[in-house]
């Protein structure tokens, strides 16, 4: 009986990987479908230890969730060249924007987050799962991108909290996925945080994606993705009237470095 499992087993195994090579349709389901649940086991796993260790909501926990998710890399081909890591090593609390490509994302989050650093995130995020229990333990700030004054509301509190327990907080200003090779126009809600608190704006950029993932085209095979940390930029005696250019400059910088990056040319 176990020889039959092994052999019907093996027969399943052997059909996958001969739909994967013939379809980029079925080789694309598949790893998606493998990168979600690796998602949510990853997550409950991850969430137990969260609060054995720590007990509840923390930004501590993130150090126990970036090395789990650091481990996906691993299973889908994916690496990373780093560059810039120093410039995370500011004095005091800061504001870090990045490009938002993919549900990939996740994966080069974790592998330059730095200690004491929060994401925000939409709220709907709580609702998937052990994906959105792990996400509350980690510490996550939840904004309603529904609703304007609700959004501003919680940066204001935002403001007040990074100060006050000396953390960083990591926002995607582009505020949805944007697979295109580009970036999307940003709004202005990190960078109005950053001079609101008088604290500095560290630019993260990560390489395209699209040479070997692209929704559009089901194309998901291994690659490398390259990132680099920009310096700081400091926005002390900065006021809601240098918002508008403040952000400007982030876009252009992070645009100029992600043709960089990708092989483009600007």
């Amino acid at each position: 009986m176990e020889l039959g499992w092994l052999l019907w087993g093996t027969a399943v195994l052997l059909l996958l990987h001969v739909l994967m090579e013939l379809s980029p349709t079925i080789n694309f389901a598949l790893r998606i479908g493998f990168y979600c649940l690796l998602c949510l086991v990853s997550s409950a796993l991850a969430a137990a230890a969260c609060l054995l260790v720590n007990g509840g909501r923390t930004v501590k926990n993130m150090r126990i969730i970036r090395a789990v998710v650091r481990t996906f890399k691993y299973f889908f081909g994916v690496r990373f060249e780093v560059k810039g890591l120093e410039n995370f090593k500011v004095e005091g609390p800061a504001v870090i924007v990045s490009n938002h490509q993919s549900i990939l994302d996740m994966m080069g989050l974790m592998e330059v987050l730095p200690d004491n650093c929060v994401q925000v995130g939409k709220k709907e995020l709580m609702y998937m799962g052990s994906v959105g229990l792990i996400v509350y333990l980690g510490g996550i700030i939840f904004i309603n991108r529904k609703s304007t004054s609700s959004a501003k509301m919680v940066m204001a509190e935002v403001a007040k909290t990074m100060v006050a327990d000396n953390v960083k907080v990591w926002v995607y200003p582009e505020g949805t996925r944007n697979c295109t090779g580009d970036l999307l126009p940003f709004k202005k809600g990190a960078f109005h945080l950053a001079v609101q608190a008088q604290v500095p704006v560290i630019p993260v950029v990560y390489s395209s994606f699209t040479t070997f993932y692209n929704p559009k085209t089901k194309l998901f095979t291994s690659g490398k993705i390259k990132v680099e940390i920009l310096p700081p930029i400091e926005t002390k005696g900065l006021t809601s009237d240098d918002v508008t250019s403040l952000t400007d400059r982030c876009f252009s910088t992070m645009r100029e470095t992600l043709f960089r990056l990708s092989g483009r040319p600007s």
